[in-house]
């Protein structure tokens, strides 16, 4: 949970490779007049192909590793015609905590931009725990005061700027010092100590009666309403029991601050406006990016409100005489959701919290500027209408200082409590919005170093933070979003745009330290290419070599020449380049040479391009072999993995070689095929040299996630295998691929959330006038879609 937060003093409380995507024409006869128009393919779409292109090259921040993989997650919208597409990062079929990453394109599917939390390969000497996943558990539980509900220790590798662990991910639900928790705890597989600690609740200190007669969307006819938005999907509000609230007719609340049906109206007409300000200002789809919002529950016994990542609460002042829903507070709430549905997620840590605070504070401002409601007029202060503790507003954006939060950045920051931390972030926006003078009937601001900003407007200072946030990792700290919006500045406006140069005056102006490789602004725009390797990975035999096509292309500016080099190469391979040298735009092959003595397996290797205004990378994976002896063969799959959504079908070519000796008969098979999904190789059996089709059938209910698939190829004299990488998206009904059937033993909660499979699911009641624990309809949700 993240919530408005107060600190009580009573209670404990680089620009990247550019890869264009060239569609080819259809030729041929005329098409006959009923022939359906074949529809041209999304941006979203466009952005997926050539993302992917570049996540299977481990271009530029995406480096990694043989035994890595990238698993799309999804793609998001953006101002300006931009798509983020984000990735989780699995090693040896293991979650990466801290491996995730993002890639930007364009409307045309053209690459910007790429981002990772680590920026390289991961290295871990074993997928082997020393340490049981009861004992992991048990040691997590050991952090809460009490625990509701444990979901199974996952085992996961923990990543970080300094390395890597083997580790289970515990979540827990239940109770910290009687305040409700949602704890993400990682354990160390190998000596049980604890890596992190995550909580989803983040607890603050901390007729519309706010808003006047205001409009909000609601559903029903006749004598039946309810406070249900059908046209924002997933907005609703009501009590504490989480059932939204509804009545005979469509007229809501009394404009009492202690009648709770009034506060449902306040928060309804607030994140209805924050929704419609997301698309009218930012170009993001619902409070999720995709679409989709969230239920606000109102009642809530407590002077506080928050989020806890399935819904937003709150309650109300310490005098108990209005609620805690003023506008700027429930965007503010709902901005945790937009943080945590944002690529990298909540992230841990003070620091990545006091972002993840100030970014609630962010929204609240934007949300309350493009309302415009003269009962609650916009300013950047938060909180001063509900006057929570008696002590006015929460916290100033302005000058943090005034009510005793940070104005500007220090080491001392880390340590800081969360709220207090939001300090800097909430300055620098308002300085870039607003500029040092103030604008608009806003007032000056101090600066950390006596110099002044010139302020873009707030509706710009929204479009670079979403676009800052569409690029975030989950190792995100200040200096990671000083890095991160100036190069959403770039991408939206230029390089030598007024903006760009805002953007980075305002971070100077709060102290957040220029960091190397960081976007420039220039007078001028510069010139930029873009880097790959196709394909991206290869086997050669001591004594032979293999190739790989390197192209480029030029992504702004002028062509540029790149200079070709290779590192990273094993004992006893060497590399040539022909050309070694190219105009960016044209391309080159690398040859891979093994000595008969070259160290044989696995390593990625880093291809660079350096030119005149820019250097990238690409990674290839080459893999030495032994030459053989006797009869051989070999087994690969073209492609080696996909991504399906339950329902549908894939295939892939099964290609054999012989590689030493005389061609032989083959038994194909494949196994790993998870509970829904049905895997068959026809033929079943080849002569090597020949192929078959490997193919994969999901079925509607099969479980969301990533399944490794093995075809094995068993011959005469040797067998070999190849995977198959399948991720399947959505999900089917029943039991929803596993989770547990309704039953009278195991009634589901209406917005219950549990944890099942490594996902989180969510069971709504459908049957109208049935009770919960007695049978009826179900929809059930879960964070792979619906079910």
């Amino acid at each position: 949970m993240k919530s408005i937060g107060l600190r009580l003093t009573f209670a404990a409380t680089a620009a990247t490779a550019g890869l264009a995507l060239v569609l080819p024409g259809v030729t041929g006869a005329a098409a006959s007049p009923a022939a359906a128009p074949v529809p041209a393919p999304t941006a979203a779409t466009l952005a997926a192909t050539a993302a992917d292109r570049i996540a299977a090259a481990g271009a530029d921040a995406l480096a990694k590793g043989p035994d890595e993989t990238f698993v799309r997650r999804n793609v998001v919208a953006g101002s300006g015609g931009l798509q983020y597409v984000a990735y989780e990062r699995t090693y040896r079929g293991l979650p990466v905590l801290g491996g995730d990453a993002v890639v930007v394109t364009d409307r045309d599917g053209v690459v910007r931009d790429t981002a990772s939390a680590i920026g390289r390969g991961v290295k871990l000497a074993t997928t082997t725990a020393k340490v049981t996943a009861a004992k992991a558990t048990a040691v997590a539980r050991g952090r809460l005061d009490r625990v509701d509900r444990a979901a199974a220790a996952q085992l996961v590798v923990f990543s970080t700027l300094t390395g890597d662990r083997l580790a289970y991910e515990v979540v827990l639900e239940g109770a910290k010092r009687q305040a409700p928790s949602r704890l993400h705890v990682v354990v160390d597989a190998a000596t049980a100590t604890v890596l992190d600690v995550r909580d989803d609740v983040r607890l603050g200190t901390g007729n519309g009666y706010f808003n006047g007669q205001v409009s909000i969307a609601t559903s029903g006819s006749g004598s039946s309403w309810s406070m249900t938005d059908n046209t924002r999907p997933g907005l609703r509000c009501g009590g504490q029991g989480g059932t939204a609230y509804t009545g005979t007719d469509d007229a809501w609340g009394n404009g009492s601050g202690t009648n709770l049906e009034t506060g449902c109206v306040d928060a309804l007409y607030a994140v209805q406006r924050e929704w419609d300000m997301l698309g009218a200002w930012l170009g993001r789809s619902g409070i999720d990016g995709n679409g989709g919002g969230f239920p606000a529950r109102v009642g809530l016994n407590e002077v506080n409100a928050y989020w806890n990542g399935s819904y937003t609460n709150f309650g109300h002042n310490q005098a108990n005489n209005r609620q805690a829903t003023p506008i700027d507070v429930v965007a503010h709430e709902y901005g945790h959701a937009i943080f945590q549905t944002t690529p990298g997620g909540a992230g841990s840590g003070n620091e990545n919290g006091g972002i993840n605070e100030s970014t609630g504070d962010i929204f609240g401002a934007l949300t309350e500027a493009y309302a415009n409601n003269p009962n609650d007029p916009p300013d950047f202060l938060v909180g001063e209408e509900v006057d929570l503790v008696g002590n006015g507003p929460i916290r100033n954006m302005y000058n943090p200082s005034a009510v005793g939060d940070p104005n500007c950045y220090s080491a001392s920051i880390p340590n800081t409590e969360v709220h207090a931390a939001a300090g800097p972030n909430n300055h620098w926006f308002y300085l870039t919005a607003n500029g040092s003078a103030g604008s608009g009937g806003n007032p000056a601001s101090p600066t950390c170093n006596g110099g002044t900003v010139t302020g873009i407007g707030i509706q710009k200072a929204g479009q670079i933070y979403l676009g800052a946030l569409n690029l975030k990792t989950s190792s995100w700290r200040y200096v990671n979003v000083r890095t991160a919006t100036l190069r959403a500045a770039v991408n939206l406006f230029g390089a030598s745009s007024a903006e760009c140069r805002t953007v980075k005056a305002a971070w100077d102006a709060v102290s957040v330290p220029a960091q190397s490789g960081e976007a420039q602004c220039t007078a001028n725009p510069g010139n930029d290419f873009s880097l790959t390797a196709s394909p991206g990975s290869g086997t050669v035999q001591r004594g032979s070599s293999v190739t790989t096509t390197v192209s480029t292309a030029t992504t702004s500016g002028s062509a540029q020449t790149v200079a070709l080099t290779a590192s990273g190469l094993p004992s006893g391979v060497t590399a040539s380049f022909s050309p070694s040298s190219v105009t960016s735009g044209g391309s080159s092959t690398l040859t891979l040479t093994a000595s008969a003595s070259a160290a044989a397996g696995s390593a990625a290797i880093t291809v660079t391009g350096t030119g005149s205004a820019a250097t990238h990378t690409a990674t290839y994976t080459v893999t030495v072999t032994t030459v053989p002896t006797g009869d051989d063969f070999a087994v690969s799959l073209s492609p080696s993995s996909a991504t399906v959504a339950a329902g549908s079908s894939t295939t892939a070519s099964v290609g054999t070689s012989t590689t030493s000796g005389s061609a032989q008969a083959v038994n194909l098979s494949v196994t790993g095929a998870p509970t829904g999904v049905t895997a068959s190789v026809s033929p079943s059996s080849v002569t090597s040299g020949g192929s078959a089709t490997l193919s994969v059938s999901v079925g509607a209910s099969t479980v969301a996630g990533t399944y490794t698939l093995t075809v094995t190829g068993a011959g005469t004299s040797a067998t070999h295998t190849a995977t198959f990488t399948l991720t399947v998206t959505g999900g089917g009904g029943g039991g929803c691929g596993g989770l547990p059937a309704w039953s009278s033993a195991t009634p589901y909660v209406p917005d219950d959330v549990v944890s099942y499979n490594g996902h989180r699911w969510k069971a709504t009641w459908w049957s109208t006038g049935a009770e919960p624990g007695a049978p009826g309809s179900w929809a059930v949700w879960s964070d792979q879609g619906a079910c």
